[in-house]
């Protein structure tokens, strides 16, 4: 039997949050995996058109902003994400996509005008953000008016998986929404036209708003 020490499950759980070195590099890789089929499912719930313009916030590996880029194939789609180990793997994952861009920077301070992208992802990372409402409102100013804005996550209150929800909550010091709450962060930072997807056997949520 292996038994994992709090200090190793502390490791892990830094790495989950600001990924950096080879053991950074190795958990992105492991995210793109694991996240596959999550994002596949949830992305039903985004429009996202050939000529689109797309962002992925907390792109991590780069496996969401290559699923993306394939559907926006005539358009252009940029991940975001403030760990440099994230971002190393990420563009080595969409090396050869001309349609993509990644780029190292925080959702609390994008560097994009007003009125940039039709649709902005955030797989798994919206419960790392310094002040959620804060950042919401950060993601509505790039968005166009009309765009859709989807939250994509299998950690949340109420997820099928509670205790091991309960465990990653303390281990990464963060606090997880229920749907209604994850409904009403987007409502409070201004979103429209507020809906909640869950695959309850699985686990997953996905919350998407609209730019009015």
């Amino acid at each position: 039997m292996v038994t994992i020490t709090i200090g190793k499950r502390k490791d892990v759980a830094r790495q989950w949050i600001q990924p950096s070195g080879w053991a950074g590099r190795l958990t992105v890789r492991m995210m793109n995996r694991r996240h596959s089929k999550l994002t596949d499912w949830a992305l039903q719930y985004v429009p996202v058109r050939q000529t689109d313009v797309v962002l992925d916030i907390g792109c991590g590996g780069g496996r969401t902003v290559a699923k993306l880029a394939a559907i926006a194939a005539a358009g252009r789609v940029t991940g975001i994400d403030p760990a440099e180990a994230s971002v190393d793997v990420s563009r080595k994952t969409n090396a050869n996509r001309r349609n993509v861009e990644i780029l190292r920077a925080s959702v609390s301070d994008m560097p994009f005008p007003d009125s940039t992208f039709d649709a902005v992802t955030a797989v798994e990372t919206h419960y790392y953000w310094p002040d959620l409402v804060t950042d919401l409102r950060e993601v509505l100013r790039v968005m166009k008016p009309g765009g859709t804005f989807a939250i994509i996550a299998e950690a949340y209150k109420g997820a099928k998986y509670g205790r091991m929800m309960q465990e990653f909550e303390r281990l990464a010091q963060i606090t997880l929404l229920t749907p209604d709450e994850h409904r009403h962060a987007l409502v409070t930072a201004g979103f429209s036209d507020v809906q909640v997807q869950e695959a309850a056997d699985k686990g997953w949520i996905c919350v998407t708003g609209r730019k009015a």
